[in-house]
C-alpha cells in the first residue's frame, strides 16, 4: 500500500468485532456496533513541539490500540475500509 499518514496521524485497520454474545447470542450485523479496537498499519513522522522539533509517535506499525469510539476518518485504500486518526485519539496500546 502506498500511503504515509502526515505528522501525528496515524492509518489503522479496525479488528474483527465479535459476531456472538458471552451467552451464544448472535448479533446481527445492523446491531452491531463498530470496533473501537484496531491494529496500526502505518504511523507519520511525529508532531512538532513548540521549538520545531519532531517528536516521534509513541505507536508504532503492527501495534494492536483502542481509540475513542466517534474519532478518526473512514478512508478506502484499495479496496479495504480503514481509519485515518490523530494520535491523541488513541487511548492506549494492548499488550501482547
Amino acid at each position: 500500500m502506498k500511503f504515509r499518514p502526515l505528522h501525528d496521524r496515524v492509518l489503522l485497520r479496525r479488528v474483527d468485532s465479535e459476531e456472538k454474545t458471552a451467552g451464544g447470542i448472535i448479533i446481527p450485523d445492523s446491531a452491531q456496533e463498530k470496533p473501537m479496537e484496531g491494529e496500526i498499519v502505518a504511523v507519520g513522522s511525529g508532531h512538532r513541539d513548540e521549538s520545531g522539533k519532531v517528536v516521534p509517535l509513541d505507536v508504532k506499525t503492527g501495534d494492536r490500540v483502542v481509540f475513542s469510539k466517534w474519532s478518526g476518518t473512514e478512508v478506502t485504500l484499495e479496496g479495504e475500509e480503514l481509519l485515518v486518526m490523530k494520535e491523541s485519539d488513541i487511548i492506549g496500546i494492548l499488550a501482547a
